[in-house]
């Protein structure tokens, strides 16, 4: 009788343990968590350009090169045509550019035709220096270049805007480059953006790509 005790008791013991540790049935797994996931250690909320030679945060672990790959016939960082010259500088941050009107007649930036293009071939809407999280999905005001003016501005993937809670007011996002232990594997990586301007109140597209020429520790 006592055997048959002992015997029931260590039955009931696996039973339990079984149980507690085996996953219940239809549970799905965790899925895999992204490396380049945004936390609040690497969003970004504003991005004033640099005049420094070396693009990126004063303490990156790790140092961009880009050049300018489209459209074809541009000269390092800049592109002009009889309308419109243009000059850039890419960074981790930001794509900033500086676009000058040649002619006597206004132009406008139809920024919701505009097309970003991360370093996945993802394409989304642009956002640029005044969007915030709130204009997701509001039509975008035109931005004006007056005759012979110059603007400057910096674009980003409007995907990568961030909820920034209870300041509605800041542009808070991801970068588009790390700048931490996984910089290295976006080396020959390309992104860029497809500009649209009214000019004589006909768009025209203006497509610029840059690359990542290298990565190297700094």
């Amino acid at each position: 009788m006592r055997s048959r005790i002992l015997t029931l008791a260590v039955l009931a013991t696996l039973v339990v343990g079984c149980s507690a540790s085996a996953p219940e049935p239809g549970t799905p797994e965790a899925p895999p968590r992204n490396p380049y996931e945004t936390s609040a250690t690497n969003a970004v909320t504003s991005a004033a350009d640099s005049v420094g030679a070396v693009p990126g945060s004063p303490n990156a672990q790790f140092v961009y090169r880009f050049r300018l790959i489209a459209p074809a016939g541009s000269s390092a960082f800049a592109f002009r045509d009889r309308d419109l010259s243009f000059s850039f500088r890419p960074s981790p941050n930001a794509l900033y550019f500086g676009v000058e009107n040649l002619q006597g007649r206004p132009v406008q930036i139809d920024w919701d035709r505009s097309q970003f293009y991360d370093t996945n071939g993802r394409s989304a809407k642009v956002g640029h220096g005044s969007t915030r999280w709130r204009d997701r999905y509001a039509v975008q005001a035109y931005t004006t270049v007056p005759p012979q003016q110059r603007y400057n501005d910096y674009v980003f993937s409007m995907d990568d805007l961030l909820d920034p809670g209870a300041n509605p007011d800041t542009q808070l996002r991801r970068p588009l480059l790390p700048e931490d232990a996984s910089a290295p594997t976006y080396s020959g990586k390309t992104f860029g953006m497809d500009l649209v301007f009214l000019i004589e109140n006909q768009p025209r597209t203006y497509s610029f790509r840059v690359q990542v020429q290298s990565v190297i520790p700094r």
